[in-house]
């Protein structure tokens, strides 16, 4: 059977991450928030768990480890993908997927806190500014943001907050295992689902009814949003290489807002899409390359390409690439599955941004052997 063309798979994937915030929307109409998000983390599992057999790839060991998964499980999957529910109760879905595309904007201002190898530049602190500036205009700030709902546009901004602080956290703490990008994935989000299943539990309880409609985008937000989608987004990144298989994330607003208003008929001011391109403006800026750096003496010999389906090797110092130039990964995806980046030379902690992520389609960010990839929403 022959292999699906990259640029079709390209185009599926960023249709699939862009149609999530519709399904969380359409979900919300039917069943709580936090069934939206068990069941679309359960799904997603099943599609993960069924790649691992398939592969037979086992879960990683040791409780350290999973002790970090479950972190970066909270707030790579649990967290955002709950707060993007509760806030779809109140905003629209143009809205939710157009606060997604922020989340590279929130993790460069993490990622120079957090981390000393991410160095500031001129393009990058301007990307800063043109991207909240293309914040308030989609909220119109000049109207004393009239129409908008506080409390969820807060809860969409704060998931896309929380994807950086995952990543970042993924980055001091998972970088370099041994383990494969689908074990850990798939650790993590097992982890993510019964986090959700607890929460669930105590607040939600069981659906007293089962509408059809809404608990079919939830299966497909589950399935392809956060499970196949995944699987898709390494297979290009694999095949293209980061740079191109990153620019995906760039589409899940854009297809978000068309879906949103061509299908849910919520409403379009002209400063939602205005400010959506300022803020894609300033995300780019903001993973624009650094300078580079001299480095005044040996650091080592360079990482070793890895063999096709294998994990490229550890490095020290990551963050620094052989030349001394830094560069900065995607922001998250939609799936929000992130998947653990190994420590290789040239990466950063600014996670990629998705859709629902929930990404804000799935929220998931695709391993490459670079360990650079793009985010789920």
């Amino acid at each position: 059977m022959p292999r699906v063309d990259w640029r079709v798979r390209f185009a599926a994937l960023a249709l699939v991450w862009g149609f999530s915030f519709l399904l969380i929307k359409v979900g919300t109409q039917g069943y709580a928030p936090f069934h939206v998000t068990f069941g679309r983390l359960l799904f997603g599992t099943a599609v993960l768990a069924a790649a691992m057999a398939v592969r037979r790839t086992g879960l990683p060991r040791g409780a350290r480890t999973w002790g970090h998964l479950a972190v970066a499980a909270f707030f790579l999957n649990a967290l955002p993908f709950s707060l993007f529910a509760y806030a779809e109760l109140t905003i629209p879905s143009t809205l939710a997927g157009i606060c997604n595309a922020t989340s590279p904007l929130w993790g460069m201002v993490l990622s120079l806190v957090a981390l000393s190898e991410d160095r500031p530049t001129r393009r990058r602190v301007a990307g800063l500014g043109v991207g909240f500036l293309g914040v308030l205009t989609v909220l119109g700030a000049w109207q004393g943001f009239a129409g908008v709902d506080a409390a969820g546009t807060a809860m969409a901004l704060g998931a896309s907050l929380s994807y950086p602080v995952g990543w970042i956290y993924v980055r001091r703490t998972l970088a370099g295992r041994s383990e494969s990008h689908l074990s850990l994935t798939g650790a993590q989000l097992m982890l993510a689902t019964a986090q959700v299943a607890v929460a669930t539990a105590l607040s939600s309880g069981v659906p007293t009814a089962f509408p059809v409609v809404p608990l079919l985008a939830v299966a497909a937000l589950g399935v392809l949003g956060t499970g196949v989608a995944m699987l898709v987004q390494y297979g290009i990144v694999a095949e293209v290489g980061p740079t191109t298989g990153q620019m995906v994330t760039y589409f899940v607003p854009v297809i978000a807002t068309a879906a949103g208003v061509t299908l849910l008929d919520e409403p379009l001011a002209w400063n939602t899409p205005v400010g959506a391109l300022i803020v894609l403006a300033g995300a780019a800026l903001t993973q624009s390359r650094g300078t580079t750096r001299r480095v005044t003496g040996p650091i080592g010999p360079a990482p070793a390409v890895p063999a096709p389906g294998t994990q490229a090797p550890h490095t020290p110092d990551p963050g620094i690439s052989a030349s001394g130039s830094t560069t900065t990964a995607v922001p998250p995806a939609p799936s929000g599955a992130v998947a653990v980046p190994p420590a290789t030379a040239g990466t950063s902690a600014t996670p990629p941004s998705a859709p629902d992520g929930d990404g804000t389609g799935s929220g998931a960010l695709a391993p490459s052997p670079t360990g650079r990839g793009a985010r789920q929403p």
